[in-house]
């Protein structure tokens, strides 16, 4: 890659990033434009300005990606109730499209030549990342360092680093965290350390979101979420927001000690990776979704759309948000979500999310049929003996010829 001349770089202004500019500097002798994006991940992005300035970078981005990231990528994710292997809300995997699209557009804007991200060979963020961004402009090239380099521990990062004057808080850096951590407005992730032995029981000073149940109010606090096409569009009448909407969930949420999750999931590339997830606010959307569609949806929808989560949620994780399938599959899923109106009451106890309450003015649950009173001639019970013979038929077919069904 002589011919580079200018890389975008996705710049948290960390330490490893920080090296990384200054590793693209010397090692392609190219122009780094950095671009740092906040997606709520609640640490200031505005000092990275400063890092960057300080290793001679003259174009700097950075960018308020919050709105975006929950109207454009969370909310749709959330229509489909996603989750991965069964528990995972896909935090991580969720906001790395976004980032890959600034980086293309930025790389654009900028006639840079390459982009170039901080994510390491083992991890599925690389995988992301490089798939988003060729997917939009199939003719980028990408580097990423973590593929390349020697410098692959944090001693011989920091040595790098003081030894080119690369602006890192020493005193911080100096002492190694025991976690990775990722976080953005939906969750905040936790790897490595102690968790990397399956059997041991993450730390509670650890989690920084959510208080532990144990600790969490003795008192249930009920919140109405009013849902417009599979979008929730105020929380106790007061309208607010995507990215508002998901902040005060955690917010509350996370004062119930709703939303942590101690998993073991498979990777993209190959390997089993202990993780540990705050999402209080993504937990209490994906509960009360469900809510709001058991009454609006017809069954076979509904059913459909179960059906098709589970590839859904692995196309996310695994990168293809961009994917040909993945749109097709969207539009799918919005086309569900047109009647998908109304309120939903949910109480909040000690790390639980309970469904009190559903109302919708596109409801189908229709009560003089479902009741157990009598229902006026609304539904006649005598028309269920031949809808049963008939579903019976071919069991006793099988049964007729000695079929065993144990």
């Amino acid at each position: 890659m002589s011919d580079i001349k200018k890389v975008v770089l996705a710049y948290s202004g960390g330490l490893d990033t920080s090296v990384i500019a200054k590793w693209l500097q010397q090692t392609y002798g190219c122009e780094v434009v950095t671009f740092t994006a906040d997606i709520g991940q609640g640490e200031e992005v505005e000092p990275a300005r400063a890092k960057a300035e300080a290793m001679g970078i003259k174009e700097i981005y950075i960018e308020d990606l919050r709105e975006e990231f929950v109207r454009d990528y969370v909310f749709p994710m959330f229509r489909a109730n996603t989750i991965y292997e069964g528990e995972y809300l896909l935090g991580t995997s969720i906001a790395r499209p976004l980032i890959a699209k600034r980086l293309v557009e930025i790389a654009e804007a900028t006639g840079a030549d390459a982009v170039s991200h901080g994510a390491t060979g083992k991890g599925n963020d690389q995988v992301r990342f490089e798939l988003g961004a060729y997917a939009l402009t199939p003719g980028i090239k990408v580097i990423a360092p973590w593929r390349e380099w020697d410098l692959n521990s944090r001693e011989r990062l920091m040595a790098f680093a003081e030894e080119h004057d690369i602006p890192v808080d020493f005193k911080k850096a100096g002492k190694k965290s025991p976690y990775s951590m990722d976080a953005n407005l939906l969750h905040i992730s936790y790897e490595g350390g102690i968790l990397e032995d399956p059997w041991a029981e993450a730390e509670e000073d650890m989690w920084r979101w959510t208080v532990s149940p144990e600790a969490a109010p003795n008192e249930a606090e009920y919140i109405d979420l009013t849902y417009v096409q599979g979008d929730i569009v105020a929380i106790n009448g007061q309208s607010m927001s995507p990215a508002e909407v998901l902040a005060e969930l955690n917010r509350l949420g996370g004062k119930h000690g709703v939303g942590r999750l101690d998993i073991v999931e498979n990777r993209y590339v190959g390997m089993k990776s202990r993780g540990c997830y705050e999402t209080p606010g993504g937990t209490i959307m994906l509960r009360a979704h469900r809510a709001i569609e058991s009454i609006t949806l017809d069954r076979e929808s509904a059913h459909l759309k179960d059906s098709l989560m589970p590839k859904y949620a692995e196309l996310i994780y695994n990168g293809y948000w961009w994917s040909p399938e993945r749109l097709a599959m969207q539009k799918l899923i919005d086309a569900t979500q047109e009647c998908v109106n109304g309120d939903v009451r949910v109480k909040l106890y000690k790390g639980n999310v309970i469904v009190v309450g559903r109302r919708s003015g596109d409801s189908l649950f229709d009560a003089s049929i479902a009741t157990f009173d009598d229902d006026a001639g609304a539904y006649d019970q005598k028309d269920a003996e031949g809808f049963i013979k008939l579903n019976a038929l071919r069991l006793r077919i099988a049964a007729r010829a000695g079929r065993k069904m144990k």
